[in-house]
């Protein structure tokens, strides 16, 4: 079935990109944008007020973005992950249950502007490489500006405690070194793939993945160093390895998926004698399951899990500097304040209980799964999606990103999962249109699900 001209609509590309740097920039600042004081914890007890008129022109303007085109919209919800709407919608209603409940409300409202933004990104001026070509500028300025920052305002860049693991390490314009890692390693990923696959001159790519590699050493993050090293392996042999072994890759992502849930199970505890899988590499390394000494953070935080097994305590709600809080048992028992669990599924746990862990891997195999299937039309992009998956899962393991709104990465995967669901709608509408005429440099939109004679009704809204 072939149909007119679609006629492509880059309208308000320019502004939703904007859109999408902006919302970078202020999950990556630190509150009111104050680098002369950085809060000790995850969770400030109220926003500034420039940082709350910003948060909520942010909610408008995504809701805006996303519903511009209200059929269009509907037609990708269709395709997006369906279980991070599943999600979002536990994290809202958390708000009736949550210790406290202005603070799950903050972050609803977040996790809500996340979506929003990203849906409207995807939604307006869309084509294929359209993610990591946005992406990529942002985080590359980021990145320089931290080094200019720490050049420039090396007390406020580098941290200043007396801490072993913290002297001397570089946050950059992030508010911890882990931050500036992470950033650096998601940096180096776009730069290394865009080298791969030919999607940016050789020397851009260069400059970029050696930009994001200093980055990564001044914060001296271990976990975003392994990751980084792990996951360029991952691209060589997706991308560059020989035809007869492209077959088996699916497999050997399915089977880093199984291993890491099982070591998450693990170290939550949900299935009994689950860790004695892991014990050969416990004793081969000479540490416990953290790998990093994080194991007595873990401790204090399984137990008030025991507390609310089932449905958290809410969204966010845990890490509160507030008096009362049951987060500040560390202080008395630990003398320290960690501000997170430092690991993305136990706070999922603690925060939405057994019911939002089932939720995350939902999320998680959902995502694999629509990445793998885009290896039949793209390989290049299944590539990007599921190195981004593989950086995350691994980071996950010792920081909190999954799902977090005071996290950079939670912004880009949601970005990712809902450009996997346009793309998938553009296989879709190819199958009702054809191959869009490049002549008129067309641009498509999607159908899936549509019968050919609602596909003609609509036409005319879609801009066919």
């Amino acid at each position: 079935m072939t149909s007119s001209y679609w006629l492509r609509d880059d309208r308000h590309s320019l502004v939703i990109a904007a859109l999408v740097w902006a919302l970078i920039v202020l999950v990556i600042a630190p509150e009111g944008f104050d680098y002369s004081h950085f809060p000790t914890v995850e969770a400030p007890t109220s926003g500034a007020p420039l940082t709350r008129l910003l948060w909520l022109s942010m909610l408008g303007l995504g809701i805006l973005a996303a519903f511009w085109r209200p059929a269009l919209s509907w037609l990708l919800l269709r395709e997006l992950n369906p279980f991070i709407l599943a999600f979002l919608a536990l994290a809202v209603a958390s708000a009736a249950w949550s210790i406290e409940p202005s603070l799950t409300l903050r972050r609803d409202l977040r996790l809500i502007t996340f979506v929003m933004v990203s849906m409207g990104f995807v939604l307006n001026g869309w084509h294929g490489q359209r993610f990591q070509r946005v992406l990529r500028p942002i985080l590359t300025i980021m990145l320089g500006g931290s080094i200019l920052f720490g050049l420039i305002y090396p007390q406020y860049a580098i941290h200043q405690e007396s801490n072993a693991e913290l002297v001397g390490a570089w946050r950059g314009l992030t508010t911890h070194k882990n931050g500036l890692g992470a950033l650096s390693c998601i940096g180096f990923i776009f730069w290394f793939h865009a080298w791969l696959v030919k999607d940016a001159p050789w020397f851009k790519a260069l400059f970029g993945g050696a930009l994001a590699l200093a980055c990564l050493l001044l914060s001296r993050s271990s976990t975003s160093i392994v990751a980084t090293i792990l996951v360029a392996v991952f691209l060589l042999m997706f991308l560059r390895s020989p035809r007869s072994w492209r077959p088996y890759m699916p497999f050997a992502v399915g089977l880093f998926v199984l291993v890491l849930l099982a070591y998450s199970l693990a170290i939550l505890q949900l299935v009994p004698g689950l860790d004695l899988l892991l014990t050969p590499i416990v004793a081969f390394t000479g540490k416990d399951l953290s790998f990093t000494g994080r194991r007595d953070i873990w401790a204090l935080v399984v137990e008030h899990i025991d507390l609310h097994p089932y449905l958290g305590t809410g969204y966010g709600a845990y890490w509160s500097p507030i008096p009362g809080s049951p987060s500040l048992d560390f202080l008395t028992r630990m003398y320290f304040y960690p501000g997170s669990a430092h690991n993305g599924y136990l706070d999922i746990v603690n925060d939405l209980g057994v019911l939002g862990l089932v939720l995350l891997i939902g999320y998680l195999i959902n995502y694999v799964r629509q990445s793998l299937r885009m290896l039949v039309v793209n390989r290049e992009q299944s590539a990007l999606y599921l190195a981004l998956f593989l950086q995350q899962g691994i980071t996950n393991l010792s920081e909190t990103h999954w799902l977090c709104v005071t996290s950079v990465d939670c912004v880009l995967m949601t970005l990712a999962t809902a450009s996997l669901a346009r793309a998938h709608l553009e296989c879709h509408l190819h199958r009702y249109f054809g191959v869009p005429d490049l002549r008129a440099a067309a641009s498509v939109s999607p159908f899936i699900g549509l019968r050919p004679a609602e596909i003609t009704a609509q036409g005319n809204e879609f801009g066919t």
